[in-house]
């Protein structure tokens, strides 16, 4: 069990092989990795406890744009089984990184299935199992103790969680901010809603900013790597790059850089609904405030009148986050709500989360992105299927369109049947005719 933490052996000149892996995988030298991890630039979610991963995840500049996938229980009988699977058929869709929301339910339960059972790293956001507890033992959210919040964030790392979502940028001055200036929605984060709500209840400072060198002394402990969260991403277009948001983001950046100087990798979650004329802009503020740090985005959305499609509004914004910079993208799936969404739909959330993705990184310059798109045009021009199934991001679907178009294997594609315009231009060209 290694004893630095990621970040202080990348700053020590150390290349791991969580590094060595990270840069095979993205076909980059394994000091590239070390270098950006050093800077802040990179962050490998990967905990002591969980020792040396089988593929652990590189997020951050110059690395293939990330996608993850959220599951958890929401009502007391969910099943752990039905979580872990709805995690699997995520995982064997291409998501990157599992993260574990439950609000209610076997909570212990379902993130240990989880961390025994995936082979990419397991998010965590320790504040709903905190205001979950409370709830069942207490009788109210409201009556969390921040001394159990801390317990339940050490046991967490201590059990192997990656990643934590610590929404540490809420605090009374940024509330106060949103309060003054007025906002169509006020708050959407979920956790956010329940800290205000501890907030004013108690008329007291939000406990993950007051302890926020004690989270970060337990994440070093563990190697855990610490998510910034934005309670004040905009939950309407007319809120993005108000004053609260961008307060936030300030915020955000001062405690990155109180994290990294511990030791502790950091991301930056952002938003939410944002119009696609501020995605390059948010893109561009979070970047520079937080000095580079990896940016977790949810969505964007582009629009909210897409309810039963939220994957498809999700992926447009999402394309434009990952080519102005973005590093990982929230996959959402039809319906909106993972909770509640099965294993079908948590599909089909990665699969347009990694075509946005993909999108992205070419127009971001990613190495191999338009290689793999260029392949893809010859395999198609060649009519080699068993290449095309290769290269695209959803090969399951792909000889499903086929087989459904194709009955019989005719040697046409999907689109355009005998009247293929590839096998025209083939048989026109083989006959060694001049082309005017």
């Amino acid at each position: 069990m290694r004893e630095k933490t990621l970040l202080a052996a990348a700053v020590a000149g150390d290349i791991t092989p969580a590094m060595r892996s990270v840069a095979a995988g993205e076909g980059v030298d394994p000091e590239v990795v070390r270098a950006g991890l050093a800077s802040g630039a990179m962050v490998i979610p990967q905990s002591k406890p969980r020792g040396d991963m089988t593929h652990p995840t590189g997020i951050g500049l110059g690395l293939r744009t990330k996608v993850s996938a959220s599951v958890g229980p929401a009502g007391s009988k969910g099943p752990v089984a039905r979580e872990l699977e709805k995690a699997r058929a995520a995982v064997s869709a291409g998501a990157d990184l599992i993260m574990e929301l439950g609000t209610a339910g076997d909570l212990d339960g379902t993130r240990r299935a989880l961390l025994g059972a995936l082979p990419v790293p397991v998010g965590t956001l320790p504040v709903y199992q905190a205001m979950s507890e409370a709830r069942a033992g207490r009788g109210a959210a409201v009556h969390m103790d921040a001394g159990d919040l801390l317990a339940i964030i050490e046991r967490q790392a201590s059990e192997g969680a990656d990643l934590m979502v610590i929404h540490a940028a809420l605090n009374r001055s940024t509330m106060e901010t949103a309060r003054r200036n007025g906002r169509a929605n006020y708050l959407v984060s979920h956790g956010g809603v329940m800290l205000m709500a501890w907030m004013i209840y108690h008329k007291r400072e939000n406990p993950l900013y007051e302890h926020f060198d004690r989270i970060v002394e337990i994440a070093g402990q563990y190697d855990v790597t610490i998510a910034l969260g934005d309670c004040f991403r905009p939950g309407q277009t007319e809120d993005s790059l108000d004053a609260a948001q961008i307060q936030e983001v300030l915020l955000q950046g001062e405690l990155a850089g109180r994290a990294r100087r511990a030791g502790v990798q950091v991301l930056v979650k952002g938003p939410g609904k944002v119009p696609l004329h501020h995605i390059g802009h948010t893109v561009t503020l979070v970047k520079q405030a937080t000095g580079g740090a990896p940016l977790f985005v949810y969505g964007p959305f582009a629009t909210g009148l897409a309810p039963g499609r939220e994957h498809i509004a999700a992926a447009i914004g999402g394309a434009m986050a990952a080519g102005a910079g973005a590093d990982i993208l929230c996959s959402v799936p039809p319906g909106g709500d993972p909770s509640r969404a099965g294993a079908a739909a948590i599909r089909s959330g990665v699969v347009a989360a990694r075509i946005a993705a993909h999108a992205g990184d070419i127009a971001k310059g990613i190495p191999g992105a338009l290689d793999r798109d260029l392949a893809m045009s010859k395999a198609r021009k060649d009519l080699d299927w068993d290449r095309q199934f290769t290269l695209v991001l959803d090969p399951e679907q792909a000889r499903a369109t086929r087989d459904m178009h194709n009955p019989g294997g005719a040697e046409t594609c999907s689109m355009c049947g005998r009247y293929c315009a590839m096998q025209a231009v083939s048989e026109y060209l083989g006959k060694g005719r001049e082309v005017c």
